[in-house]
């Protein structure tokens, strides 16, 4: 069993990393990051992979991407997979998703850690792999919704609370 990471380079996919390098160390569990690299200069502009007018160059992106998560998590393995379009009917982040689940998969992972504002929610972007990853149950998943800050105490509330103004 291993820990996957599906990674975009992303604040909140990095936060994700974060959390799942801690969970590796304590469990002891392999630790495998994954970029999966659409053919589609859209998709790699619409993250920031490459600014516009850039041309799209996915060896530069995969190393690019294999550097950013080794400097988060060293100990990591790093994966980077390539998938095509050539599917009429499918889009650039659908295939990325059959890929990240494909890969789950094959690892037997146990937990899959993404970061996504939207994981698991009723309404979701149509670009976002959240969703549709966090839907297998295959494994556990651990959502990162934010990309870290400090909560300010006055937005918290304790379902416990005797606080009269809850």
């Amino acid at each position: 069993m291993s820990l996957l990471v599906p990674f975009d380079g992303s604040k909140l996919a990095t936060k994700a990393l974060e959390r799942a390098a801690a969970f590796g160390d304590l469990l002891d569990e392999e630790l495998i990051v994954l970029t999966v690299i659409p053919d589609d200069a859209e998709y790699a502009r619409d993250r920031g992979w490459i600014t516009q007018g850039e041309p799209f160059d996915p060896d530069a992106i995969a190393t690019g991407m294999q550097t950013r998560a080794e400097e988060v998590a060293p100990e990591a393995t790093v994966r980077i997979e390539r998938v095509s379009s050539d599917e009429p009917t499918a889009t650039s982040t659908t295939n990325v998703v059959r890929e990240i689940r494909r890969i789950a998969g094959e690892i037997e992972a146990s937990v899959v850690f993404i970061g996504s504002e939207n994981a698991g929610s009723v309404i979701a972007p149509q670009s976002s792999v959240g969703s549709p990853v966090a839907n297998d149950h295959r494994y556990d998943v651990y959502v990162v919704r934010e990309p870290g800050h400090e909560i300010d105490p006055e937005e918290m509330a304790d379902i416990d609370s005797t606080q009269d103004d809850l």
